[in-house]
């Protein structure tokens, strides 16, 4: 299959690798921003061919590891309301609430549906105009269009009985979070190829310019990832920091624009909190006003006290890249895929999910 087979060429691979250990002469510190790259690194084994001095530190790229623990509480809330269909992409339905899962919330009797699309979220609520539709909006810039499509479909219908819990986070501003931790400690970055297909990667050269670190957009299987940290290395060695695009079969500079007029219609930015983290500003999409009865917060006026997180949980300094998933002492210990502590151990693009299912990396 085209755009497979010659980005999983090992030969290829070997020559990438070979020319990585010719150019590193000094210690640098990468951070992939991507939970999908975190797993390609780590079960196709190339953490540990890397040479020494290459460190490759995992991002909080991951949306669903870092939707906040109040919003899952809400979700299950609502699931549990009478007349209410709560709709989710599978993978946030294992990560832990403050009480319980959105799967456990299943399993007592919530109507729960997953869902590959949001539309399909609002053909359910036309099919059942008894009932109120809640489709858990969860995502970075990349699952936005849909599911402000979601939205403008339903208007268009006429349907009143559904709307959205959003999540949505933005990358950049996370960078500049991370950027301005003083324990992160980050040379250069690989930005995430879909977030940069909706978005591009325009918005990527202030922070380029001010934090002076390189920028390079690459995509998720071994060839592209072994791209994407040979030119951040040669940056580094040569003492650049530009935006690189090493990605460009699928990314543009300006993006994909219609989606992000699609983007800008239905949503604004706002801040938003990030589970382990903090709040930070400017760092999500919010609905809009003109689209309030879309918004499943404003609609049902959820108000519950927001929990506090599991204090035995890293997740938060796993996912600003200060630990590896091993550093925690709770991994693979208290916290596991069948018992997690937080939802980088489920998320199918957790790190410390990645860590635990593919055994025997050692730092």
């Amino acid at each position: 299959m085209k755009y497979l087979k010659e980005y999983r060429d090992p030969a290829l691979a070997q020559r990438l690798l070979k020319e990585i250990k010719k150019t590193v002469t000094k210690p640098w510190r990468i951070m992939e921003v991507c939970g999908g790259q975190t797993h390609s690194l780590v079960k196709n084994g190339i953490l540990q061919v890397l040479p020494q001095e290459i460190t490759m530190v995992h991002g909080p790229g991951c949306p669903v590891c870092v939707t906040p623990l109040h919003l899952i509480d809400k979700a299950i809330y609502l699931a549990e309301k009478e007349g209410v269909i709560l709709c989710s992409f599978g993978d946030m339905i294992r990560v832990p609430g403050s009480q319980k899962s959105i799967l456990e919330a299943k399993a007592e009797g919530a109507d729960i549906r997953i869902l590959y699309s949001p539309l399909e979220a609002v053909n359910i609520a036309q099919a059942n105009p008894d009932k109120e539709v809640v489709f858990f909006a969860v995502g970075f810039e990349t699952t936005a269009p849909a599911n402000a499509l979601s939205v403008l479909h339903a208007e268009k219908l006429g349907i009143k009985n559904y709307s959205i819990l959003t999540s949505h986070v933005i990358v950049p501003p996370i960078i500049e979070n991370v950027m301005n931790d003083v324990d992160s400690h980050i040379d250069g970055f690989l930005a995430a190829g879909h977030v940069c297909s909706i978005m591009g990667y325009w918005e990527y050269y202030p922070l380029a310019e001010k934090y002076k670190v390189p920028i390079v957009v690459t995509g998720f299987e071994p060839v592209d990832i072994l791209k994407g940290i040979l030119a951040t290395v040669k940056q580094l060695e040569e003492g650049r920091y530009e935006v690189e695009n090493e990605y460009a079969r699928i990314v543009k500079e300006e993006g994909n624009e219609p989606a992000q007029d699609v983007i800008a219609k239905v949503f604004k930015i706002t801040d938003r909190v990030w589970r382990g983290m903090e709040n930070i500003p400017l760092s999500g999409y919010g609905v809009r006003e003109e689209y309030a009865a879309f918004d499943a917060m404003l609609k049902f006026d959820v108000n519950i006290e927001e929990a506090q997180e599991n204090p035995d949980c890293l997740a938060g300094d796993v996912m600003k890249g200060i630990i590896k998933p091993v550093q925690c002492p709770e991994f693979g210990k208290k916290c596991t895929p069948q018992n997690p502590l937080g939802a980088p151990m489920v998320s199918s693009e957790g790190a410390c999910a990645a860590y635990y299912h593919f055994a025997g990396i050692s730092e």
